[in-house]
This record gives C-alpha cells, sequence and structure tokens, in this order.
C-alpha cells in the first residue's frame, strides 16, 4: 500500500496526556505535545518520526495558535517555542495563555488537573512501511489543543486513557456547549474486512470489464496480459486502440484487369443490365464476369441486384511520372544550393591605380592647385655688352571640385535571416565593385558634365596620333609615334611610370605580330 501520495497535504490530529511545567509568570507552560506512539489509523498504526530533520517546526515557531478543542473560534494562547527532544522522541513546546476570561478558566483547569490533554493538528508530506506500521518521515505540526481525551495514553504523567471524558471547563456564560471532535480508535479488523471487500469487488469489475473488451476485438491474448499485470480498465482501453490502429486492414485480393479490358469496361453497360436483367452484351457481360471474379475473393453480395465493381476499373491510363512537370515528379526533386560555389557577375578590370595615379584622400572643400604655365627665357649673348630682355615665369592653378557617385540596394529583413550566401556581404561586394569601376571609367573618359569628373581623355591639350581620316588599325609604327609624342613634349616626367592602356581588342591585334605584339604587351 503507497500512502505517500494519499496522506499528502491532508490535515490530521493526534492527542495524548501532556505533563504541564508552569514557569514563574504563571501564563507561560511547558509541556510535550507529541511523540513516536503509533495510532491506529485506518491504513494501520501510524508513526511520527521525531528526529530533526523530519519535523518542519517553521509554523509552530511563527506565532501558532493554543486552541481549545482545535476550535479556531476558542484561541486560549500562542505558541512562543516548538522543539524536538531528540533522546525522549518527543516534540515540546512553550506556550503563553491569553488573558481573555476564557483562557483563564482553561488555563485554571489545567493547573488543577482538570484538563491534561493535549493535541496536535499537522500535514504530512512523505511517509514510508516499515513493517506492519506507517512512518511519517516528513511531517509539519501547525498547531497545537488543549483537548479532553488523548490518544496516547503512554506519555504524560503515565495515566490510561479514561474510560469517561474529564470534566469540561465550566463557561463563563450560559451556552450549549459545542461538541468536541474526538479521535476514537477505529476497528481495525472491520475496516480492513470492508476494505478488502471492496478491493475483491473493483478486481472483479476491473477483470470483467477488460475480458469484455478484448475478446469483443478478437484480443484475447492481450486481455490476459492486461490482466495478469494489473492494468486498470482505462489502461485496456488504451492498449485496445492502440493495437486496433496498427491492425492491417482486411482487404479482397485484387482483380487485375487488362488495358483493353480496362478501355471497354462500362460501369453504365452494368447498370443497364442488372436494372433490365439482359446481360447478353459484351460490355455488360464483361461487368458480370468482373462481379464473379470479385465474389470469388470471399465477399458476398448483399443483394441479388448489385455487382461488385473491380478497383482497377475505376481508374484510368495514369502517367508516367516525369520530373519535367512538377505535379508529375518534378516536385520530388531536391535542389543542392552550392553556396560555396557562388558565381560572381564578371566586371572589367579596374586599373587607372595601378597605372599611377596619384590620390589624394582626407579632402573637405574645393582644391586649388598653384601651377607653373610659363617660364622665363633664357639665352646666350652675342658680346659682353648685348642688353639683357626681361622675362618672368606665368602662373595659373589647377581647380578641382567634390563629384558625387552613388549606389543604392535594398534588401528586406527576410532575405537578410535567409538568403545564402549572406545577402550583406553580396551586397556590399557588389557596390564596392561598382563604385570602383565607376571612378577607374571617370578618371580615364569622364565627360565633365551631367556630375561628372573630367577624365584624362576629355581634357584639352592632351596629345592624339591619327591613325587615318576616318581612323584605322593600330600598328606598332603608330604605337611608336603614340609615344614618341608624349616623350616630344615632356610628358614623361619619370619615364620608368610610362604604362599602355589599352582594351584586349587592341591587345590582340598586336599580340598576332609575334616580336612587336610581345613588346607591346610587356609594355
Amino acid at each position: 500500500m503507497d500512502l505517500s501520495r494519499d496522506l499528502e497535504g491532508q490535515l490530521l490530529k493526534r492527542a495524548e496526556v501532556a505533563d504541564f511545567t508552569v514557569s514563574e509568570d504563571e501564563r507561560t507552560i511547558e509541556f510535550p505535545f507529541s511523540s513516536e506512539y503509533p495510532v491506529a489509523r485506518y491504513f494501520g498504526n501510524e508513526i511520527l518520526a521525531h528526529t530533526r530533520e523530519a519535523v518542519d517546526l517553521a509554523r509552530l515557531n511563527d506565532g501558532a495558535p493554543l486552541l481549545f478543542n482545535h476550535d479556531p473560534g476558542k484561541v486560549v494562547g500562542v505558541v512562543e517555542r516548538a522543539w524536538i527532544d531528540g533522546k525522549k522522541k518527543r516534540g515540546y513546546v512553550a506556550v503563553k495563555f491569553s488573558r481573555n476570561a476564557f483562557a483563564q478558566e482553561v488555563l485554571a483547569d489545567v493547573r488543577d488537573g482538570v484538563l491534561r490533554n493535549v493535541s496536535v493538528g499537522y500535514q504530512i508530506a512523505d511517509m514510508e512501511q516499515r513493517g506492519e506500521d506507517f512512518v511519517a518521515t516528513r511531517w509539519s505540526p501547525y498547531e497545537v489543543s488543549v483537548v479532553s481525551i488523548p490518544a496516547d495514553p503512554t506519555v504524560g504523567v503515565g495515566r490510561a486513557l479514561d474510560a469517561q471524558p474529564a470534566a469540561p471547563a465550566a463557561s463563563p456564560t450560559p451556552q450549549p456547549e459545542p461538541e468536541v471532535p474526538m479521535d476514537n480508535t477505529p476497528d481495525i479488523s472491520a475496516v480492513r474486512a470492508e476494505a478488502a471487500a471492496e478491493a475483491a469487488k473493483a478486481e472483479r469489475a476491473r477483470i470483467a470489464g477488460i475480458t469484455a473488451l478484448t475478446e469483443k476485438h478478437g484480443m484475447a491474448d492481450l486481455g490476459r496480459q492486461l490482466i495478469e499485470g494489473g492494468r486498470s480498465l482505462d489502461e485496456a482501453r488504451a492498449a485496445v486502440l492502440d493495437k486496433l490502429a496498427i491492425k492491417p486492414i482486411e482487404t479482397v485480393a485484387p482483380v487485375e484487369m487488362a488495358a483493353e479490358e480496362r478501355a471497354s469496361y462500362s460501369l453504365t453497360a452494368g447498370i443497364r443490365a442488372m436494372l433490365t436483367g439482359d446481360w447478353s452484351s459484351r460490355e455488360a457481360g464483361l461487368v458480370r464476369e468482373l462481379s464473379k471474379e470479385v465474389e470469388k475473393s470471399g465477399v458476398a453480395k448483399t443483394t441479388e441486384r448489385s455487382f461488385f465493381v473491380p478497383f482497377s476499373a475505376l481508374g484510368g491510363q495514369r502517367a508516367t511520372y516525369v520530373t519535367s512537370g512538377a505535379s508529375t515528379g518534378g516536385n520530388l526533386v531536391a535542389t543542392d544550393l552550392m553556396a560555396d560555389e557562388f558565381i560572381e557577375f564578371l566586371r572589367n578590370n579596374a586599373v587607372m591605380l595601378q597605372l599611377g595615379v596619384r590620390t589624394m584622400p582626407g579632402l573637405v572643400g574645393n582644391v586649388a592647385i598653384p601651377r607653373r604655365s610659363g617660364v622665363a627665357s633664357t639665352y646666350y649673348l652675342s658680346t659682353q655688352t648685348t642688353a639683357i630682355t626681361q622675362s618672368e615665369s606665368t602662373f595659373d592653378q589647377v581647380t578641382m571640385s567634390p563629384k558625387n557617385l552613388a549606389a543604392l540596394s535594398k534588401y528586406s529583413r527576410q532575405t537578410l535571416l535567409q538568403g545564402t550566401p549572406g545577402i550583406e556581404e553580396l551586397v556590399r561586394r557588389d557596390l564596392t565593385d561598382g563604385i570602383n569601376l565607376a571612378i577607374d571609367l571617370g578618371i580615364l573618359n569622364g565627360s565633365g558634365s551631367s556630375g561628372q569628373p573630367t577624365g584624362i581623355m576629355q581634357t584639352s591639350g592632351i596629345g592624339s596620333v591619327a591613325m587615318g581620316t576616318n581612323g584605322g588599325a593600330v600598328t606598332f609604327e603608330k604605337v611608336v609615334d603614340l609615344e614618341a609624342a608624349v616623350m616630344n613634349v615632356n610628358g614623361a616626367v619619370n619615364p620608368g611610370t610610362v604604362n599602355y592602356l589599352t582594351n584586349y581588342k587592341v591587345l590582340a591585334a598586336r599580340c598576332s605580330e609575334k616580336t612587336a605584339g610581345w613588346w607591346f604587351y610587356h609594355r
């Protein structure tokens, strides 16, 4: 019998004779309120363990009430202190009686030895069976009462349980005496016999219910297992439902039809023949023949004016499964997203900064750079007295103003969360590459209008070499002329940094000439 759950949280009481000790103030009294004396309950003998770990005295030590006969309406005092005497296996309290008239009458009866019995109200948290006894290993007292009849005759002054209750304290006012709750010891044999009869009745009902349930569904073996395992009727119902869920559905053997038979099968012809009784047509004869094939599988018609239709006759020709269509198989094909093999867009190479274009970061305002645009004349004198002609350098400025280059991309929060590869990295790379190429193009061939900077090719005074009246093929000689034009105007401040910039069409044309192409390519 497992009573730990049944008794958890229940409010119980037990009474015993107390040995009162009156203090000097005559209102404070110490006495034992509990012991390990076994008290008979319906389930057997109950014993309260008296160790410091077993008893929770928190409620008693928090100003618990001292009652009369467990009546919450008759508070006669307060618990000032509670403790456990491990050697004597008892619980003790020090209580202080109230000054009200009724409390003083109870206190007078206690002093006179008229009221010598106390009782404790408690809750059991844990209980374990030891032989035929049930020991409360964790319990909490919550109130102490002065009562008339004890349940423990061996504690206190050694009195046995009186045959007649002690006279109650006189009430200060004439009123009906309330009925006092008493802890009467039940007839254990009668209680146990009644419990055994109820248990036997419940067991017979359990066996009958499980047997009827399992036999109804053809599960007699399961029923015997459930009965022997002590399962309840509700557990048996759940087990039967589980078995029914996995039990295969009994079906008749399928009647296979050839493609020609399926094409010529006419359900309308069968219904017409059933109504007229004329089964002489070829279509009706096929319906009857296939119906008889179904009957051979072990099923019987519910009425003569009916026929069976094979399942295979209800469906038409199934299209071949192919992955080219979503509904015919394409939806079954998985897609592997190879994010680590992401293919980037093919862009032009940004080369201007690599060719030595000077950059000036950190600028804020407009820029003006002074430049010497002309120099003083120098010449030899024919004689010592030849007059020197005066001349000076001239100056101007190279001005620059900021130009704005912009790019805008937007992405949703969902794309940020689910994009693979990460959308932020892709957008950042796209904008960076696009801006770099735009800067490269502006340096080389910016128009100088519509917000663009003025590029090298659009700057006035830049020398050029004509290939022909309307253009012409690039030859090695023209390339040499182009380099010479730069050198002739002192354009190569540092000849070691002179480079060629062209496109791959020109490069391919020049590389077809082995010697000249090699020289051009490596310059």
